[in-house]
């Protein structure tokens, strides 16, 4: 009898989630772990400095997103706030926001297997096109509670964007001599890296049956409800099914059309003239080459 019961419910939902005119919400909260940003032993950043850094990391870090799909595609974006009167810099800030995951909308196609992505990257908008990722996925047969849904874990490595700064780390320091602490780069990019591979573990739920989730990631047998990926964690808080509103959900059209390897490989060129161009004592003003 159990079995049955189990078999119509499943029928049941798959019924459903069978509608043409299905379509999901869900709001997630992203955080960051910003510790290996610290700029701790500088003597030219006074209090005040790192107080307004610590402000604009922690904004930065701390992020709302939307996620609208139906069963096949999603649009996932970052939620508009406004403004603190008296703020500064919305160019570069916004630029910032692009190397730590927001900004734009990010349009995902799980059936055909490609994504759209607009970004604003040095005063340039860009449309970058490729295709999605193949996750790995490993069960793991963990379960826990998400909300009121059962949500299963899932993990894979993934190969973490270039242009994704989120992930950067401080390079380890394994000299001890003084001949060597001098030899030590004072730009502090410069003591930043990129790991070649990170692990993520992803929360899914059956209970909605759709292969989509935040960001690049889905190809699990239900929504991903919760992901951690290196120092970020990404968590649904509401959830919302058949709302009587519905979203157009379609890929941005904006920018320059490029594919993500050529963004990564511009976006980690520009960034090198910078520190050049800072470390010669010639300011900040770049061009992107058309």
């Amino acid at each position: 009898m159990k079995n049955l019961l189990t078999s119509f419910f499943l029928i049941l939902t798959t019924l459903v989630f069978a509608q043409k005119d299905f379509q999901g919400y869900v709001v997630y909260e992203s955080k960051t772990s910003v510790s290996d940003f610290k700029f701790g032993g500088n003597r030219e950043i006074t209090p005040e400095m790192q107080k307004m850094i610590d402000e604009r990391m922690k904004k930065l870090s701390e992020k709302t997103f939307d996620l609208y799909f139906d069963l096949n595609a999603s649009i996932y974006k970052e939620q508009e706030k406004l403004e603190t009167p008296g703020t500064q810099g919305g160019g570069s800030m916004r630029m910032m926001a692009s190397f730590a995951g927001g900004g734009g909308t990010f349009y995902k196609n799980v059936k055909t297997k490609n994504y759209v992505v607009d970004k604003e990257i040095f005063g340039k908008e860009f449309l970058v096109k490729d295709s999605l990722p193949k996750y790995d996925w490993k069960m793991t047969g963990e379960s826990k509670k998400i909300g009121n849904y059962t949500c299963f874990k899932a993990t894979a490595k993934v190969k973490p964007s270039q242009s994704d700064f989120r992930n950067m780390r401080r390079k380890k320091q394994e000299e001890t001599t003084d001949e060597k602490k001098n030899d030590r780069p004072t730009n502090f990019m410069d003591q930043m890296e990129m790991p070649t591979e990170i692990e993520v573990v992803a929360w899914y739920t059956p209970d909605i049956p759709v292969s989509q989730g935040p960001e690049m990631y889905y190809g699990l047998p239900g929504l991903i409800l919760e992901v951690a990926a290196d120092k970020t964690i990404i968590l649904a808080s509401k959830v919302v099914l058949n709302a009587k509103d519905k979203k157009e959900i379609k890929a941005p059209t904006n920018g320059k059309e490029i594919n993500q390897k050529d963004f990564d490989e511009t976006v980690t060129k520009k960034m090198q003239e910078m520190r050049d161009m800072y470390q010669n004592g010639r300011g900040n003003q770049m061009r992107i080459p058309r």
